[in-house]
């Protein structure tokens, strides 16, 4: 499956539809080349690694205290170290990033995941290598 966005619900947007026709037509082109014997040289390519969904603060009764504080809104992919705002309080009051290493948020302020008690995923850049790619025929 290819999900390509953001973008709200129900809303269909040409820029979006664009990009997931091209992914899908080169993931088209890598099967055809691929079983025609093309080589696919060695590769390392920085994706994102889902660490943990990030919850909004809650107070006892399970309700949202703060909401994504604005400069992390529509920041998706952007990297947050330790200190950065994540959650602005109806009092005012930031409620920091403490952690330890750079994350890089995504689905921020998603209203598809309010009811799954996600505010955000935390994800980590990492490298991934392969090694040559080709068709072996027997």
């Amino acid at each position: 499956g290819v999900e390509v966005g953001p973008q709200p619900q129900g809303v269909a947007r040409a820029d979006v539809l664009d990009k997931m026709r091209k992914i899908v037509k080169h993931g088209l082109d890598f099967v055809q080349f691929f079983n025609e014997g093309k080589e696919f040289p060695p590769c390392t390519i920085e994706v994102f690694k889902i660490m943990e969904k990030v919850d909004y603060p809650r107070n006892k009764d399970g309700e949202i205290i703060a909401i994504i504080h604005p400069k992390l809104q529509d920041q998706d992919w952007q990297p947050v170290k330790n200190g950065d705002p994540l959650f602005l309080t109806l009092d005012g009051e930031v409620i920091p990033y403490q952690g330890n290493c750079t994350v890089y948020p995504t689905f921020i302020n998603e209203a598809a995941y309010y009811e799954k008690k996600q505010a955000f995923v935390k994800t980590e850049k990492i490298k991934l290598t392969a090694k040559h790619l080709r068709l072996s025929v027997s």
